[in-house]
């Protein structure tokens, strides 16, 4: 006799073996379509049953068609501890140092702006052109060999977070990734561009102090 309470155990079981093939791979990071064109198609399919099957562990499932890419996060309600229940995160929260805050704030607005203007879809980035970006708030004079050091270091950061990948063969060439703009919405940055612009108002002052 089935048991009508655990609709897992009613699924033919290679509908439930479609749905660990779905769902493990995006308990373990985030699913490209242009990464895995066949597997994103099962997701697209299998899309109610992901959601249902991974809320039972207090996660969402976040996928935009759009742009192709689908990532899993805890649900709101789990950010808070107190009403969690104790239930233990499946979604590690990274914190981020300010760099690499700085830095994927800038690639976002770079992204944005890149949109604006149509034409291509990927944005690429050599690492000089990251230099350039992040160049502008730091102290004027700045060790060149030092900088470039701390950026490789942030962008291999970036890279082991998803939000930009070296392309094949050139190490030093860099796409960006759009699962940024989920992270980066046009709201945190609004926010941090203020707070870049108190950033870039300190280092003026202090280097009217150091001409005075």
């Amino acid at each position: 006799m089935m048991d009508a309470s655990n609709p897992q155990m009613d699924a033919p079981s290679g509908a439930t073996h479609d749905l660990s093939v779905v769902v493990v791979p995006l308990l373990k990071g985030v699913l490209y379509l242009e990464d895995s064109p066949g597997l994103w198609n099962s997701l697209l399919n299998l899309q109610a049953r992901v959601r249902d099957y991974v809320a039972v562990l207090g996660l969402e499932l976040m996928l935009d068609e759009a742009e192709g890419y689908a990532f899993l996060r805890s649900k709101p309600e789990q950010e808070d501890e107190s009403a969690a229940g104790n239930l233990p995160r499946l979604v590690a929260r990274r914190q981020l140092s300010f760099p690499v805050s700085l830095l994927l704030a800038l690639l976002r607005k770079k992204l944005a702006e890149f949109d604006a203007g149509g034409g291509e879809t990927r944005l690429i980035l050599s690492r000089d052109e990251v230099v350039e970006l992040v160049r502008v708030f730091l102290p004027a004079g700045s060790n060149e060999t030092k900088l470039i050091d701390q950026v490789d270091g942030h962008l291999n950061r970036i890279v082991d977070l998803g939000f930009v990948r070296r392309l094949r063969g050139q190490e030093r060439m860099f796409e960006v990734r759009r699962i940024l703009k989920a992270f980066v919405d046009a709201q945190w940055l609004a926010e941090f561009d203020q707070r870049l612009a108190a950033y870039q108002s300190q280092l003026g002052q202090s280097d009217e102090a150091a001409d005075g």
